[in-house]
């Protein structure tokens, strides 16, 4: 039971400390603030959590990682996968709070001495990947249209 009860309140951590660096941004939000919305001490938080770029990076990876389960459930190819990604955008029209913290965060961790800059760096050249795996699964399936190139696509994006 205890076990539990502690994955539920890191969880609840999780997602007021979402919502307050969506409100406020990861620097404008404080381990304090977080906790007392936690109903928990600060010394209750650092339990969980040891420091504020611990809960920061374990925030990203679980909007990550739900997303990705979005994407990857029943292991699509190709053209099943930017489906999916075009659901993924639509849904995230509807979430404006994670939305909202997402850009804030990525905006934030230009800097590169931001706690999050490593993960977006390794988190879009990982996407980048994974939608020129999609495309050229895509395109060998012939789901794309005549006259696309893996080339031509490549080119356009390093512009």
């Amino acid at each position: 039971m205890g076990y539990a009860k502690g994955r539920a309140k890191r969880r609840d951590i999780l997602d007021q400390a979402t919502a307050l660096f969506g409100e406020a941004g990861y620097r404008g939000t404080s381990l304090r603030e977080i906790a007392a919305r936690c109903d928990i001490s600060h010394p209750g938080l650092l339990h969980h959590f040891p420091t504020k770029e611990s809960l920061l990076l374990a925030v990203l990876e679980l909007r990550d990682e739900v997303d990705q389960e979005r994407i990857t459930a029943g292991n699509p190819r190709g053209a099943a996968v930017l489906r999916r990604l075009v659901d993924l955008v639509a849904l995230n029209a509807s979430r404006r709070g994670i939305v909202e913290l997402f850009t804030v965060l990525s905006a934030e961790a230009t800097a590169a001495d931001h706690p999050a800059h490593s993960f977006f760096v390794d988190r879009y050249r990982a996407l980048v990947r994974g939608l020129e795996t999609a495309y050229a699964e895509a395109l060998c399936a012939g789901d794309l249209r005549p006259g696309w190139t893996r080339r031509r696509r490549l080119v356009s994006w390093s512009r």
